[in-house]
């Protein structure tokens, strides 16, 4: 019996040093979890956490007009103007388009320069005879009717909407179209140049862009100059193209990896992390979701199949349906693709602690202002929020504040 007695209690001494140890082992990040902002999506392979990191390198890189800059551009990173909080985040940087209407036709005015103004330029370049010639920062031209200014928007969990098949945008908007009270949204097909054709726009004001990788291609052309092979070719600095004889630069500034680079940093920076959560914050998601804001502003999306595992079939909470919306006098007046002067993507509110602007243009500076901005399809949200008592608009903005 003594014999007995000894043997289980070193079973038992055993069983407990083994849990305790379990214990004691931190365990490994959970995939679902957004991270802090900046961070990447937690459970990456090893290789893909080095291509994330190489990413951020090309993200925060400065570029020389040797190298591509220019000749007209908005700034020299990527970093420079999405910074708020970490590199991938958004700022209170505008950049300004214009645009104006002919005969009731929108004219996006290219020949003008438009629609995007690039207002830096580099110095002094050189023509094959010699010639120098200084580029001037482009303006809005006198004949444009439409000036409208842009946000620039965070990247935090962008990687999550890229991986989203394009049949769950296409099935909210016909779920919210079957609601029938006013609020649907739609999908912006736009062309997908990868693809050969139009797939679902998620990114950008408009939800113009189709993919992260078009989004980076797009941004290296139009905000810094850089010319890559699916955007070869360099903007005419004011439309005029003559000017691109002195471009130190010419032909295509990078064969393909950059936006590759970019993209594997924007397709893995995880998903920004919830704020502090506390009675108030938890009453005013249910307000949210009453006065209809849950409507445009969906909670909860789910990733398809991806061959990044942190990426395959997640689920995780933006608060937008990435459609479409006519918001009425909100809107800025600009089509792209698909969409019209009135119509703007639902903006995700995740990540909204870390941003003191809001709306497409920054106008507002409280978020009390950006909702009574609220007009066309989200008047009915803005007029309910109003009407709400002082406590539970109290509550409702708790809420937001905790994104």
């Amino acid at each position: 019996m003594r014999r007995l007695a000894i043997v289980l209690l070193s079973l038992v001494f055993t069983l407990v040093v083994s849990a305790q140890k379990r214990r004691a082992v931190p365990s490994a990040p959970d995939a679902t979890v957004p991270q802090n902002a900046g961070a990447p999506l937690p459970g990456l392979a090893p290789s893909e956490l080095a291509a994330f990191n190489a990413g951020r390198g090309a993200f925060n890189r400065d570029a020389q007009p040797l190298t591509g800059l220019g000749p007209v551009f908005n700034d020299t990173s990527c970093q420079q103007c999405h910074n708020a909080a970490a590199p991938g985040g958004g700022s209170n940087r505008n950049v300004t388009r214009f645009a104006r209407r002919v005969n009731g036709t929108f004219d996006a005015m290219p020949t003008f320069g438009g629609s995007l103004v690039q207002n830096r330029a580099i110095g002094g370049g050189r023509n094959g005879g010699g010639v120098t010639h200084n580029f001037a920062p482009e303006t809005v031209p006198p004949q444009a009717t439409i000036v409208a200014q842009r946000r620039t928007t965070p990247l935090f969990g962008l990687g999550l909407v890229d991986a989203t098949p394009d049949a769950t945008f296409i099935a909210l908007a016909a779920a919210q179209a079957a609601r029938g009270d006013g609020t649907a949204g739609r999908v912006n097909m736009t062309d997908n140049i990868r693809a050969g054709m139009k797939t679902a726009g998620r990114f950008g004001w408009k939800a113009q862009v189709p993919t992260l990788f078009q989004f980076a291609g797009d941004a290296l052309v139009n905000e810094m100059g850089i010319t890559t092979p699916d955007f070869p070719d360099e903007v005419c600095p004011q439309g005029n193209c003559a000017e691109l004889s002195f471009n130190p630069a010419p032909g295509l500034n990078d064969s393909g990896t950059a936006p590759t680079q970019l993209t594997n940093f924007m397709l893995m920076l995880a998903a920004p992390a919830r704020g502090p959560q506390n009675a108030d914050t938890l009453q005013g998601e249910q307000v949210f979701n009453t006065i209809g804001c849950a409507s445009c502003h969906v909670t909860t999306l789910t990733t398809g199949a991806s061959a990044i595992a942190a990426l395959d079939h997640k689920s995780y909470h933006p608060y937008s349906d990435f459609l479409l919306h006519d918001m009425g006098a909100l809107g800025d007046g600009l089509e792209m693709a698909s969409a019209t002067g009135s119509e703007v993507r639902t903006a995700p509110l995740w990540g909204l602690r870390f941003i003191n602007r809001y709306l497409h243009d920054g106008r507002a500076t409280t978020l009390e202002q950006a909702i009574a901005a609220h007009d066309g399809q989200g008047r009915t949200s803005r007029d309910t929020f109003a009407a709400l008592s002082a406590n539970a608009k109290a509550q409702l903005l708790a809420f937001l504040r905790s994104l």
